[in-house]
């Protein structure tokens, strides 16, 4: 400890310094490129992360979407090109096949790939619009967003196949006036009346939807649109603990089973597992992580080594005053500190250096990514990390430092005054 604080001891270091500019300088900067891009790489890791974090947030992770195509086998008696109906009976024989699922919301509407949208009026404007029939277990798998004052469909919709419907923002836009609250007022929707509860907000990235859609309760839909027990597409979100992968051929499977399809035929079921997409991109930016730690300590590694080469060239340029040191009564313990303290010194620096450069880089990058629609936010490293990182850089420095120190200590004072 006295080591340390001693002002001759920092005279003797920056004064070794100062003797080997050009190889010091390059050396630290080897230490200093290494913490640098595993602060950048990292952080830029991190902020894809977030970035897609924020983008699913509306979504259940493990969640996905299953519908019917034509058939492309013949199967039990059925020829090719038949269109798979989906029923509302299939919910049940789902969840009870497949206990990883958690969640399952039939779905239906007009308009979209199904038809023509629905006409709806309300005074003396009307457009077109596509119309929901869904359940309120839909916002367990991709919520919705309502302006104060309004809600989503509930159970008691449900059962009471109530005319109800939340409408969107341009719906609100392009029927409403600007000062004419929508809640509680009726529309008609290819002529019934329905009363508006809610308005959702538009969630960029949300998927097929848009901002104009309707919501009905799916039995209101089914007397509304004559549809019976038929359901357009299913959306499912698994446990959180479960395969969305395996889920999902689970799924396929099981409706292949009651729909009378071939299990060999892959094209008769269309699905997008969302889950499975999730975790390929939390892959890549933990893969990306993982790599940025990988180059980063291979590149500290060399600098740090670097500067042990320094502190050897050092060593052998001062034997004369170690030697002279050693004959005053400098002790191994004092010559050994004092070479690597020296070699934990221009560690630490260069890796601050390297750590506040990666810092203004990423403050850089997140500037520059503002309002992009690009899913990227807040490109960050974990405190934690910072300080993983600057303990490691300093059990290197330490260990490489050993080496230069024990060159300094076996030199013998005799030996050491002859050198001339």
């Amino acid at each position: 400890m006295k080591l340390l604080f001693s002002r001759d001891t920092w005279q003797e270091i920056f004064g070794s310094i100062r003797k080997n500019k050009g190889r010091t300088v390059i050396t630290v900067i080897g230490v200093l490129w290494g913490i640098f891009i595993y602060i950048t790489l990292s952080g830029a890791a991190k902020g894809l992360n977030n970035g897609f974090t924020l983008e699913f947030q509306d979504m259940a992770t493990n969640s996905m979407f299953v519908w019917s195509n034509q058939t492309s086998v013949p199967y039990a008696g059925f020829k090719t090109g038949r269109r798979p109906q989906f029923k509302i009976s299939d919910v049940e024989q789902l969840k009870t096949k497949i206990p990883q699922i958690e969640f399952i919301a039939p779905r239906n509407v007009k308009g979209m790939w199904d038809g023509s949208p629905a006409k709806v009026v309300y005074g003396q404007k009307d457009g077109s619009y596509n119309v929901y029939g869904d359940f309120p277990s839909l916002v367990k798998i991709a919520a919705k967003k309502i302006f104060d004052g309004g809600r989503f469909l509930n159970e008691e919709d449900i059962n009471l196949s109530r005319k109800v419907c939340v409408i969107g923002e341009r719906t609100q836009t392009d029927l409403f006036d600007k000062e004419d609250d929508p809640l509680g007022k009726y529309i008609r929707v290819d002529g019934s009346y329905f009363k508006v509860i809610g308005v959702h907000k538009f969630e960029p990235g949300g998927g097929f939807e848009s901002d104009s859609d309707i919501y009905i309760p799916f039995t209101t839909f089914r007397k509304l649109y004559n549809s019976g027990e038929n359901v357009g597409w299913f959306a499912i979100a698994a446990y959180d603990d479960a395969n969305v992968t395996q889920v999902e051929a689970d799924v396929k499977n099981t409706l292949k089973k009651i729909h009378q399809i071939a299990p060999e035929d892959d094209r008769a079921l269309g699905s997008f597992n969302l889950g499975e997409m999730f975790n390929r991109i939390m892959g890549f930016a933990n893969g990306m992580t993982f790599l940025s730690l990988v180059v980063g300590v291979a590149t500290i590694l060399a600098g740090v080594i670097g500067i042990g080469n320094i502190l050897l060239i050092s060593v052998k340029e001062r034997t004369k005053e170690l030697g002279i040191r050693r004959a005053l009564g400098a002790t191994p313990g004092e010559v050994r500190g004092l070479i690597l303290l020296e070699s934990v010194f221009l560690t630490l620096v260069a890796g601050m250096m390297g750590i506040i450069l990666g810092a203004f880089v990423l403050f850089g990058i997140n500037a520059a990514t503002q309002g992009l629609e690009f899913p990227y936010s807040n490109p960050t490293v974990p405190i934690s990390f910072v300080l993983g990182a600057l303990a490691i850089m300093v059990v290197l420095g330490t260990l490489i430092g050993l080496i230069p120190a024990q060159r300094a200590v076996s030199i013998k004072p005799i030996d050491a005054l002859r050198e001339e």
